[in-house]
């Protein structure tokens, strides 16, 4: 077996009360002014302002900046830095999924490295620690508030950049499913989604190791069985309690196994439409994972997915794993055709020459060539059957 190397945060909180139990740690940091990075959906609801408070009683000087967008933009990261540079933080602190994560890394990155954020386009280009972050997540998908992986859009050139270096990977993170209660339906399946592919993705991965195994099967097992439950019940705090823990595990392993076709033919159409990334991400998985099968070794590693699904999920009985993935996006109601989301055929050829230069195809199990990922892209255009 090939050397691996496991990257995620030194320090960790899951569960209910994670958030005062984080902040307490934070305090204990001596940080003086935190740069409180967060979207208008967050701040709209309050929840921006309840962290700033808890951060105030502790006498920490907040300065919020609440203008991410879903898919995070250069422009986002360079407006971001330079409220930090004004507010001088020594600490920045992200609250919300992962666009706000991500973008918070970017800020971080480029405040001690210098430069701009597409300098860091690609695998580890930064050459010193980012400013320390801290990850609040609010959603139950990307782990982005665990990983090395940052994903940012260049609306110049309209595609998504992947940002792969361990510098930017948070000091704390913080998953607590309170603040994942009452998630939007429709967010809840997307983030979910985006959750499985990960875990597929990384237990197929050429980087595949028994840890991000371990790691890969047990989210699998969570989602199948609790990310049904979250969308039904936006309420059911064991089911928002599992899809915590099933996307912290599915970060753990494509944090370290990476992804494949699946993420970097996303990536694309996230630059290039602005599309929800766990929606683009369902929808190719089926696709891509069939393709992958002319592997022998991703067959009976996807043959093991599929036994995984079916032990965890009743719904799923007497389906083959793509029929079981496709039923799964069915039951939390994800589109069903990228024609749907309004993507263009004539743009396939762009999307698959840019997919093959995302970093996360490097490791997927099958490689193929310009002709074979707009295949995939054509049969994920039509509605799934």
């Amino acid at each position: 077996m090939a050397l691996s190397q496991f990257f995620m945060p030194s320090n960790n909180l899951i569960g209910e009360g994670a958030l005062e139990a984080g902040i307490e740690q934070v305090s204990k940091l001596n940080f003086k002014k935190v740069l409180l990075v967060t979207d208008q959906g967050i701040s709209g609801i309050g929840l921006a302002d309840k962290v700033k408070g808890l951060l105030e009683a502790k006498n920490i000087d907040v300065s919020v900046y609440a203008e991410v967008q879903p898919n995070p933009t250069v422009s986002n990261v360079n407006a971001g830095l330079e409220q930090l540079k004004q507010h001088g933080s020594d600490c920045v602190m992200s609250l919300g999924g992962g666009s706000v994560h991500d973008c918070a890394k970017g800020i971080a990155l480029v405040a001690t490295n210098g430069g701009k954020i597409e300098d860091y386009e690609g695998l580890d280009q930064s050459k010193t620690s980012q400013l320390p972050l801290v990850s609040i997540n609010t959603t139950a998908g990307t782990a982005s508030e665990m990983t090395r992986f940052t994903i940012i859009t260049d609306e110049e050139r309209h595609i998504k950049m992947a940002i792969v270096d361990s510098n930017v990977t948070p000091i704390l993170s913080i998953n607590d499913p309170e603040l994942m209660a009452g998630m939007p339906a429709s967010l809840t399946a997307a983030t979910g989604m985006d959750a499985l592919t990960h875990a597929i993705e990384a237990y197929v991965s050429t980087a595949a190791s028994p840890i991000t195994d371990a790691c890969a099967v047990k989210a699998i097992e969570l989602i199948a069985k609790s990310l049904p439950v979250a969308v039904a019940e936006p309420n059911n705090m064991q089911a928002r309690d599992d899809m915590a823990y099933a996307q912290f595990l599915a970060g753990m392993a494509f944090n370290n196994a990476s992804l494949g076709y699946v993420h970097a033919m996303a990536h694309q159409l996230g630059g290039m439409y602005n599309l929800p990334h766990g929606v683009c991400n369902a929808l190719l998985l089926p696709h891509v994972e069939a393709y992958n099968e002319s592997s022998a070794t991703a067959k009976q590693r996807l043959d093991e997915v599929g036994e995984i699904l079916l032990a965890n999920n009743s719904d799923l009985a007497g389906l083959n794993t793509i029929d079981a993935i496709k039923k799964m996006a069915d039951i939390v109601n994800i589109p069903k055709s990228l024609k749907e989301l309004g993507v263009k055929r004539e743009d396939f050829e762009d999307l698959a020459e840019n997919a093959l230069k995302d970093v996360c195809a490097v490791t997927n199990p099958v490689q193929g060539d310009k002709a074979d990922v707009i295949d995939i892209f054509e049969a994920a255009f039509e509605a799934r059957s």
